[in-house]
């Protein structure tokens, strides 16, 4: 990344960049002949006191002494994208929102406070796409007051990496002493080649509700009730798929827990998958690829074009999976937990 100006490193950026995506190279040795240099991009979220706060897209924060900066930069919000459909992170914030839905809300100011029980985090957790109408700080008072009455951890979801996002909200929960305990990436891709993936998509029974079944195999299924099933069960258009655990096709034995399932939410012109799982004896027989695909191709029969799915940055198999499906990641979101 090019810092200089007639062969001198220069600093281009001031306190009055706060809020903006900056690049920074920094001295790593504290000085000499045989200096070290580290470069780093993200958003600018607060210059105080001698030291620069940088939030990188994976929603890690940098603190820099300012003394060991040799070079810094505004750059573009974020980078061009070279594949995928389009979208904004707005949009794509209020698309996956509608796939998990809460039995209970309520507003504070543009700030949404969700509860289910505690089933799902995305359910259960603030999401905070505009101003609550209130300073911060007592915003988040009132969200850890609301989830108290409600006998739940308090969190607040939010988002890095794409123009538009909250680096400069994580940066006031860290400040207000809330921690990050759960980060997952948002990949898009186009919706048709998922549908025309080679599957035999026949093994796939495909249903509006979930059934005992499908229910054993997700994983998440930890505390039934009517909440859970109100949860998974919300969203425009809700199909589930199920890969019967023998190969009696029609005529499995419902006793026999499924091979693989999975959920798709249609939402216009996205198709959000999730909980698409397979039974560990079962795996690397391409049944994850059969679910997405009988999935995408009711989802194509929708209207929808796009599609979306969030995959947690430890689950290193779902991740290649998705690659080779062509999803690529939009933005990462986030769990904030109150101390």
């Amino acid at each position: 990344m090019e810092f200089t100006i007639g062969g001198r490193l220069e600093v281009r950026i001031t306190p009055a960049d706060v809020g903006k995506r900056v690049s920074v190279r920094r001295r790593t040795d504290g000085g000499g002949t045989d200096a070290e240099f580290t470069d780093v991009v993200g958003v600018l979220t607060s210059w105080n006191n001698g030291v620069l706060s940088i939030t990188r897209k994976s929603g890690e924060s940098v603190h820099i002494v300012e003394s060991s900066v040799v070079a810094g930069k505004v750059v573009p919000a974020a980078p061009a994208r070279r594949r995928g459909p389009a979208a904004s992170f707005g949009e794509l914030a209020s698309v996956t929102a509608r796939a998990w839905q809460p039995v209970e809300s309520e507003a504070l100011g543009d700030w949404r406070l969700r509860a289910a029980g505690g089933f799902t985090r995305r359910a259960n957790s603030a999401l905070p796409l505009g101003d609550p109408g209130l300073p911060v700080g007592e915003a988040l008072g009132r969200v850890r007051d609301w989830y108290e009455e409600r006998g739940l951890p308090a969190y607040v979801q939010t988002a890095t990496g794409a123009e538009g996002t909250q680096e400069l909200l994580c940066a006031e929960l860290e400040r207000h002493g809330w921690r990050r305990e759960v980060s997952a990436e948002v990949r898009i891709a186009a919706l048709a080649p998922v549908g025309d993936l080679e599957a035999d998509v026949r093994a796939v029974r495909l249903t509006r509700e979930p059934d005992a079944a499908w229910l054993a195999r997700y994983q998440r299924f930890s505390t039934p009730g009517p909440h859970v099933l109100r949860v998974l069960g919300s969203g425009p258009s809700v199909w589930f798929a199920t890969v019967p655990g023998d190969t009696g096709g029609a005529d499995a034995d419902p006793g026999v827990p499924p091979a693989a399932i999975g959920r798709c939410v249609v939402d216009g012109r996205w198709a959000g998958f999730m909980a698409v799982e397979v039974a560990p004896e079962q795996r690397r027989r391409g049944l994850g690829t059969t679910v997405m695909a009988a999935l995408a191709r009711r989802a194509l029969d929708e209207g929808a074009s796009a599609a979306w799915l969030q995959v947690e940055e430890d689950n290193e198999g779902a991740r290649a999976l998705y690659d080779g499906m062509g999803f690529a990641a939009h933005h990462r979101y986030h769990h904030y937990r109150s101390a």
